[in-house]
């Protein structure tokens, strides 16, 4: 028997609002438009991300068409979802380099078939003083205000600005200007993506239906997957890394990361955990399945093996890996022919900012020649560098020339 339409694109989420009308879309007879908005605020698709990103690869399959929306006009304004302080504002030419190097990255999951990429600076910058007092209008102060963060911010006389306001407005509009049918997000995204049906409303269009998907908390098992926090994985990271991350994660994720990250069915997910609360399945055992199926699922059948393979040497062997490959000194990490370590590391990429790579370094996560390196401050000769072997976490090494 085929699956239902509906039930499959129902599964795994998180809510729906309202449920009803999604099986009145699909029996619309036509492609729907689903809307998936992305901010480029860093440079990496993490695990997190890749949650959304499938459901709307699924749509992709079932043969509706996915409208993704580059937020490089609202990632400068910034998203206020779940934060408990204004967030400083992003420049428009670091907004552009994020977004070229995520849309090379969604390529890994979303089909170039039935595909839509749009960048809401398109019709957001050309907006007029008259088309966004309109805006405005559609929309109330004790609206917003019912919003989590806003109003626990509010009641502790935090500040709120009114740019923080704009932004679900802002991206509610987005729904407007691509006539979206559906929009996906996460559950943190499901006040903006409601603000789109009401917008909607106001300007003559059948209201979306709004789903969200869970959140995937990151390597700490506590916070939600983020780049700013370190506790991520992406899925353009080289399989060894990938693989030594994934096996980080605390044990009562594991059922979380098969569902979310590795896709495995939910009757599976659900044999597992039960294996594992009955103790006739090792936690360890089924960490490492989970992991050879994440970086099988980006980096081809095959390479799940052979990262746990190099895992194993590193880890519990304790050896180098067999191949540590040459890596060039970027000419952004020297000046003046100096190499300060916690700028290699943001250039090499093993780091998102300059104060990421110096907790990396202070915790102890940094060698040179085996030698751990725990001076944040730690600054070298480029030439003295060269041939040194870089390692950076368990599982990260390069030989610098």
């Amino acid at each position: 028997m085929a699956p239902d339409p509906l039930a499959l694109l129902m599964d795994g989420t998180a809510e729906v609002v309202p449920e009803g009308e999604l099986a009145d879309k699909l029996a619309l007879g036509r492609p729907l438009r689903v809307k998936l908005g992305l901010d480029p605020t860093a440079s990496h698709v993490t695990l997190g991300w890749a949650v959304v990103l499938h459901k709307l690869r699924q749509f992709q399959d079932a043969g509706h068409v996915a409208v993704l929306i580059v937020g490089d006009f609202t990632a400068r304004v910034g998203d206020p979802s779940g934060k408990s302080e204004t967030r400083p504002r992003l420049d428009k030419d670091v907004v552009k380099a994020y977004g070229e190097r995520l849309l090379e990255q969604f390529g890994l999951i979303l089909s170039n078939e039935r595909l839509e990429v749009r960048y809401n600076s398109e019709w957001l910058e050309r907006m007029d003083m008259e088309a966004m007092l309109r805006l405005t209008a559609s929309y109330t102060v004790a609206r917003m205000l019912e919003r989590d963060d806003f109003a626990a911010r509010y009641a502790d006389g935090r500040p709120i600005s009114i740019m923080e306001f704009m932004y679900p407005l802002l991206q509610g509009y987005d729904s407007v200007a691509v006539e979206a049918d559906i929009e996906l997000g996460g559950t943190d995204q499901l006040f903006n993506l409601l603000v789109g049906r009401e917008l909607q409303r106001s300007w003559d269009q059948a209201p979306q239906v709004a789903m969200t998907m869970p959140l995937l908390e990151g390597l700490d098992g506590v916070q939600k997957m983020s780049q700013s926090l370190g506790n991520y994985v992406g899925i353009t990271e080289p399989p060894d890394e990938m693989f030594g991350k994934l096996m980080r994660i605390p044990d009562e994720l594991i059922g979380k990361y098969l569902w979310l990250a590795a896709w495995r069915p939910g009757d599976e997910v659900a044999g597992v955990e039960s294996a594992l609360a009955d103790g006739s399945l090792r936690a360890n055992d089924q960490k490492r399945a989970m992991a050879r199926m994440v970086v099988d699922l980006y980096h081809g059948p095959g390479a799940g093996e052979r990262a746990e393979e190099g895992f194993n040497r590193v880890h519990r062997d304790r050896e180098l890996p067999e191949v540590v490959p040459d890596v060039a000194i970027p000419d952004g990490a020297a000046e003046d022919g100096v190499v300060w370590l916690p700028r290699l590391l943001v250039t090499l990429d093993l780091a998102s900012s300059n104060g990421e790579a110096r907790r990396l370094i202070e915790q102890g996560g940094v060698r040179l020649d085996d030698e751990p390196v725990t001076d944040p401050s730690y600054e070298a000769p480029r030439e003295e560098l060269a041939g040194k072997v870089l390692q950076v976490g368990r599982r990260w090494f390069g030989r610098l020339a």
